[in-house]
């Protein structure tokens, strides 16, 4: 082991872990709009727009997340180029945003139909509905599988390093590259993304408290 290629090569893996964690937290970000969107559109009565919405959803969740990177990188359209990092947030996004729909529409219809039916009764438009019954409810029951789809899109975005974003993965190849030391590069690399991962893991055990999930 040799620990100074390690100290060496620490701020570079650092400076690649953050773009990592920003590229992550924005995919998760606009993947959670985006999902929420798509779950309206699902739940809504419109026909087109649940047709949109599933198909959505259907075709997303069957592509692999190299194959959306490299059709958004190199293949966009109007001669557009968009920059790595931008294309490597697009490409999580997007991705996000199917599983992400599926998560929030399955607490959603966890709410009992009862309460929607009650509030409806006492006359609460479908705005009201949303935002004060079903909402809060299903946030009780998406939490785990939400948080969950967060930690693997955290480990996804190592697959921006294909499309040359400097993240922590792409840092450590060329770390190694150049060293040819993989197993120090490597294993420091293992270590940060662990560290990412568990903070995530944290969050969601500090939000499963809060709201007495059990």
């Amino acid at each position: 082991m040799d620990f100074l290629i390690i100290k060496q090569g620490i701020p570079l893996l650092l400076h690649g872990a953050l773009i990592s964690l920003e590229i992550s937290l924005l995919a998760i970000l606009f993947g959670t709009i985006l999902g929420f969107l798509l779950t309206l559109m699902r739940l809504s009565h419109s026909n087109v727009l649940k047709g949109v919405s599933v198909t959505y959803v259907w075709a997303i969740r069957g592509l692999p997340v190299l194959i959306l990177l490299f059709l958004i990188y190199y293949t966009t359209p109007f001669g557009i180029r968009l920059s790595s990092f931008v294309a490597g947030v697009l490409g999580l996004t997007i991705n996000a945003a199917a599983f992400k729909a599926e998560i929030i529409r399955s607490g959603m219809l966890a709410v009992p139909k009862g309460q929607i039916e009650a509030a409806e009764a006492i006359g609460m438009n479908p705005l009201r509905v949303m935002f004060h019954v079903r909402i809060p409810q299903a946030v009780r029951i998406i939490i785990p599988p939400y948080i969950s789809n967060c930690i693997a899109i955290l480990k996804e975005s190592a697959m921006v390093s294909v499309i040359t974003v400097p993240d922590l993965m792409m840092n450590a190849q060329s770390l190694y590259s150049s060293t040819y030391k993989p197993l120090e590069t490597l294993g420091v690399a293992a270590v940060l993304y662990l560290v990412m991962t568990s903070v995530i893991m944290l969050i969601q055990i500090f939000a499963e408290k809060k709201l007495q999930i059990k």
